[in-house]
């Protein structure tokens, strides 16, 4: 026999089963007796137990209706959560948001992550380590929710919006005398091997640190590498410290390398030596936990005031956060 047991039941034998009382009960409840009392005999009834020994003068639970009152307490108490957890997460309270960061922007990406915790302690944030040029496949694959990269970033499906721009510098080894310099320009590194990352794994400052040799009037001497475009690879490490090439990076933290290697970084200090870092995001997200993450990314770096100037239709996109796309990006 199937059994049919109603929350509204279990918090009507609750309240009788704390009080003892039928009319205190039904006081609490806002109820009449007689309709407590039936839908406690149909508890009763659908349970096949006899809940409560009740006379005139007492009511007292039976063993099973002291079993059922633990249980029935943990039942209705997990039917709240259940409830203010869907609430939470209609209003972006609550949820998953994942995360992908470029090379050497964990640190950055991270402030962001500690600002929205304290709004959203409840919201899980999931980093992964994405090169900034996978980035866009894992947005429209679903692996990942929001990117933090250097573009590439597909305008036609994703959502974009400027962040920051980080200055480049030379990755060369201490030995070389360009090493003792306080700054460099492209045009002193005419006779400087470059090392280059394949461009299927970091297009962005492949593609940049290119157009920079050719604003400078250099064809570089190109040496191709290893995918990885990390800074501190043994093989990168060998390459600078041994004088074979050098490498141009973002000026960040996490990308220079120790100061106690052999290899030191240093500032270009042409005008177009920087590149730009974005958020991306799915034009079609509709999570509100997502959307939440979005505009506390706006907040940490300060973007409200990019927005006031007026917007053509073909940059206008999520019209919940006021961010724009660029109708064309390339870049880490």
């Amino acid at each position: 026999m199937g059994i049919r047991m109603e929350l509204r039941q279990l918090r009507y034998f609750i309240a009788v089963a704390e009080r003892l009382s039928f009319s205190k009960a039904a006081q609490h409840l806002h109820v009449t007796v007689p309709p407590l009392s039936r839908q406690i005999r149909q508890l009763e009834e659908d349970l096949d137990v006899q809940l409560f020994v009740r006379d005139r003068r007492r009511v007292e639970l039976t063993d099973a209706g002291r079993m059922l009152l633990r249980e029935a307490r943990a039942l209705v108490d997990q039917t709240a959560h259940v409830c203010n957890s869907v609430r939470l997460a209609k209003a972006g309270s609550a949820g998953l948001v994942r995360v992908g960061i470029g090379l050497g922007l964990g640190e950055r990406v991270g402030h962001v992550i500690l600002e929205h915790t304290k709004e959203f302690p409840l919201v899980e944030v999931q980093c992964l380590d994405v090169f900034s040029t996978f980035q866009t496949e894992a947005l429209l694959e679903g692996k990942i929710d929001i990117g933090f990269l250097r573009p590439f970033i597909d305008s036609d499906r994703l959502g974009s919006e400027l962040l920051f721009e980080e200055r480049l510098s030379v990755h060369i080894s201490k030995a070389s005398p360009l090493a003792k310099r306080k700054a460099l320009r492209v045009k002193d590194l005419a006779c400087e091997t470059l090392l280059l990352p394949d461009r299927v794994a970091s297009t962005g400052l492949y593609d940049k640190t290119l157009e920079l040799y050719a604003k400078a009037g250099i064809v570089p001497k190109v040496h191709h590498i290893s995918m990885d475009p990390a800074p501190h690879s043994d093989l990168q490490t060998v390459l600078i410290a041994s004088r074979k090439g050098i490498f141009i990076m973002p000026d960040e933290a996490a990308c220079n390398p120790s100061p106690e290697g052999e290899v030191v970084a240093i500032p270009l200090e042409d005008p177009d030596a920087k590149i730009g870092v974005y958020a991306a995001w799915r034009k079609s997200e509709s999570s509100a936990a997502v959307l939440s993450f979005l505009r506390s990314t706006r907040k940490v770096f300060s973007l409200e005031q990019a927005h006031s100037e007026p917007r053509s239709a073909a940059t206008a996109l999520d019209p919940r956060l006021s961010l724009r796309g660029p109708k064309s990006a390339a870049g880490t």
